[in-house]
């Protein structure tokens, strides 16, 4: 088990390091505007597509307890860790970047602005993050019913 916890918190600490350095270029003054892309500083003060902005100070404490909730549950279900460890490494790691943003900067310190043909959400490394965790425990669960 002291394996899996390291692979968890190698993956937890990477994703979470490259989040906050890639956020520090941007909170001192990198921009760069593109055809397809704009590289632009934006807080986002909610959740996916600012979402839950209403909720105030208030979000960062539940998310906060969403997180320490899933941790917990983690490692009460070893055998899930064990399956689904470098993806929940990633996931918590990302997560908790985006967390530290809320009570650092009072909302999560998004960049990237995809604009070619539609207007998207303006997000960040760590929302990729999610998302592509999210992607690997679907594909390990199929994979697992096989």
């Amino acid at each position: 088990m002291s394996r899996v916890i390291f692979k968890f918190l190698a993956y937890f600490t990477a994703i979470f390091a490259i989040d906050q350095a890639i956020k520090w270029v941007f909170l001192h003054g990198f921009r760069y505007k593109g055809e397809f892309i704009d590289l632009v500083l934006v807080y986002n003060k909610g959740v996916a597509f600012s979402m839950f902005a209403f909720l105030g100070a208030n979000l960062k404490y539940i998310q906060l307890g969403l997180i320490a909730l899933l941790f917990g549950y983690l490692f009460g279900q070893k055998e899930l860790l064990k399956t689904h460890t470098v993806a929940f490494g990633m996931l918590i790691g990302a997560g908790c970047s985006n967390i530290l943003d809320r009570f650092v900067h009072g909302g999560v310190v998004d960049y990237i602005f995809w604009h070619k043909w539609f207007d998207f959400a303006v997000f960040n490394f760590a929302d990729v993050m999610i998302d592509v965790a999210i992607v690997i425990i679907i594909i390990q669960s199929f994979i697992r019913k096989k």
